[in-house]
């Protein structure tokens, strides 16, 4: 057992010690009575480092070499590293795991503009038999890390891990919501936090650790000595709060992009920050922000400087919606923005095919100094890099353009829908529906729903519309953004599904109005307008559609809540219409008809009545 105290011996009693006999006496005297405290922290900060050892990973190419660091984040084998770690790789890879396992591991989605990848590695445990729960970190919040905290880097610095087992540097937080100008067209740092931990070439795409062993960074950019490739102590991490957002979407397979308000903004001479310009097809013009107004809070942070707003903004995913304040006149204005992409649609995809990308990192993955250490025992590498993937990676890889491996988007796609499938099939509804409820004043109204048609009766009025090839111009009834042909491609997904409605992809979770809730959304093309489905990933329920019929115009939103069985189906019976920042309707739905019905159907409940 430990003593509760440890009897520290100074250099003079040593000397001592070794002087004779005589002299030993004195050890009692310089002997140091070390604090339980001390070693009390001393225990926990050697317990901290073996847990954040666990999850930590060496990653190289197939064949073994190269070198990065990465971070398992879940126990069937999700990791994250840099997007410059994985660069070279294409998409397979291997891991070295702390326990000394080399396991083939597989690209899933790449975040270029903010140096992030998710890989998944493929193994099995130590008997081959099946797989097997991976050590993950826990995920931290980075938002609250201030300067001054205690932190750990863990990784596999100038590859010094021949048995995979991360070196641990400590040090504090240095710095927090820096930003770091992109090193060639991509690899933009914002918002990210700066330590003074040892990172060296080899710690990138490693894991950042509060003192408590919680993931609150992704390592990747370090200022080094011009004289030679070694850590000055200024080190950047990507903080966790970011890749928090982009998860699902890095699961998509896809290229993820981050977001763009749609608008130029500086700091005047007064220290406000104002729009210079602005496009008038972003969502933001379209929510009142002009020429000239002042930005004082974006994302539920005050603003101070243009270059603070671009901090933030680079925090979040394209299609994200966030909150944004603006003054014009002394008069402030609140809105919830929905942010464009970056980069226009397939420019992304271009500069990585197109080797645009140029990746001048400050940390690169082949130091010159000090020369490779021996290979990793007991592997056996080959001398040519081969250009046949590993069985088990071709089993989950699927080239598309676009994407990173749209192998993953299929998964997604599939599993959003079987849970919604677990709730009731439409497949055999047939397309006639006749659906009928009462609006907010209590007044009835009927919709019916057709392959070809549709029309809405309402206490106002009675609107009609004939679904076409096409449906951009489809926007009846007024001021509802297309409510028919929203309701129309509602229909044909809840029918034919994702693999026969058109082309569908998973784009991932985003905020449905906000960030209190984070639906999976598959997103679908037919008719020449794009829609998107939201589902409640809990629950399976499709609970909400935006229908946008050209880029300049505001969709069509339909907000869907109470859902109840209907013949061995749920259905919402309660719809919100909403378009922009004004509400068409809001209607409570008393029954579903389809060919199927005899007579018009309430909810199973309310039969039983």
């Amino acid at each position: 057992m430990r003593p509760a105290r440890l009897k520290l011996i100074t250099v003079s009693s040593v000397v001592a010690l070794l002087a004779g006999p005589g002299l030993r006496s004195a050890v009692a005297a310089d002997a140091v009575e070390v604090p339980e405290a001390v070693l009390a922290a001393e225990a926990q900060r050697v317990a901290t480092i073996g847990r954040i050892s666990r999850p930590t990973i060496a990653i190289f190419d197939r064949n073994g070499q190269g070198g990065g660091s990465g971070v398992l984040i879940s126990p069937d084998g999700y990791a994250i590293t840099n997007y410059h770690v994985t660069a070279p790789c294409g998409p397979a890879m291997k891991c070295g795991l702390s326990d000394g396992r080399f396991l083939n591991a597989v690209l899933v989605g790449l975040d270029p503009g903010g140096d992030v990848a998710l890989i998944k590695v493929l193994g099995a445990d130590k008997s081959g038999s099946e797989e097997t729960a991976f050590p993950a970190a826990e995920l931290g919040d980075s938002d609250i890390a201030r300067v001054g905290d205690w932190v750990y880097v863990a990784g596999n610095p100038f590859l010094l891990a021949e048995d995979f087992k991360p070196s641990i540097s400590y040090g504090i937080i240095s710095g927090v919501r820096r930003y770091q100008y992109p090193a060639g067209t991509l690899l933009e740092y914002t918002d990210c936090l700066q330590t003074d931990a040892a990172v060296n070439p080899g710690n990138s795409g490693g894991p950042l650790f509060d003192s408590a062993g919680r993931l609150i960074g992704i390592n990747g950019r370090c200022s080094f000595e011009k004289r030679g490739r070694v850590n000055v102590g200024v080190g950047y991490s990507v903080s966790i709060n970011q890749i928090k957002r982009f998860i699902s979407h890095l699961k998509s397979g896809r290229l993820v992009d981050h977001a763009s308000l749609g608008a130029i903004v500086s700091t005047d001479s007064d220290g406000r920050v104002v729009v210079d310009d602005i496009l008038e097809d972003s969502d933001a013009y379209r929510r009142g922000l002009r020429y000239g107004d002042e930005i004082v809070r974006f994302g539920d942070r005050d603003i101070s400087t243009a270059n603070a707003l671009k901090n933030v903004l680079g925090t979040y995913p394209q299609g994200w919606r966030v909150p944004i304040v603006f003054r014009r006149d002394g008069k402030e204005y609140e809105r919830l923005v929905r942010l464009a992409g970056a980069h226009r649609e397939g420019e992304l995809a271009a500069m990585l095919e197109g080797g645009r990308d140029q990746r001048k990192v400050e940390l690169p993955e082949r130091p010159e100094q000090p020369p490779s250490p021996k290979k990793p025992k007991p592997r056996k590498r080959p001398a040519k890099k081969s250009a046949t993937l590993p069985d088990d990676v071709q089993k989950v890889y699927e080239s598309r353009t676009g994407y990173a491996n749209y192998w993953f988007n299929r998964y997604q796609q599939q599993r959003v829908w079987n849970n919604f499938l677990a709730r009731g099939d439409f497949a055999g509804a047939g397309w006639n529906w006749i659906i009928r409820g009462k609006d907010q004043a209590n007044g009835d109204v009927e919709i019916v729903l057709s392959e070809d048609r549709g029309s809405i009766v309402t206490p106002v009025g009675k609107s009609a519309a004939e679904f076409t090839m096409s449906l951009s111009d489809t926007l009846s009834p007024p001021r509802s953004g297309g409510l028919l042909a929203a309701l129309h491609l509602w229909q044909r997904l809840l029918l034919v599904g994702p693999r026969l409605f058109g082309d569908v992809y998973y784009l991932g979770t985003l905020p449905f109005p906000d960030e209190q809730q984070l639906p999976d959304c598959l997103v679908g093309i037919y008719g020449g307008v794009e829609t998107r489905f939201y589902f409640d990933p809990a629950e399976g329920n499709l609970v909400g559609i935006e229908m946008q019929a050209a880029d300049d115009r505001d969709p069509c939103e339909i907000y869907f809540s109470d859902f109840r069985p209907v013949q061995g189906r749920r259905l919402p019976h309660r719809w919100v219409i909403r378009q922009g920042d004004e509400q068409f309707a809001d209607l409570r739905i008393t029954s579903y008809q389809w060919p199927a019905t005899v007579t018009p159907s309430a909810t199973d409940a309310d039969a039983q009545q």
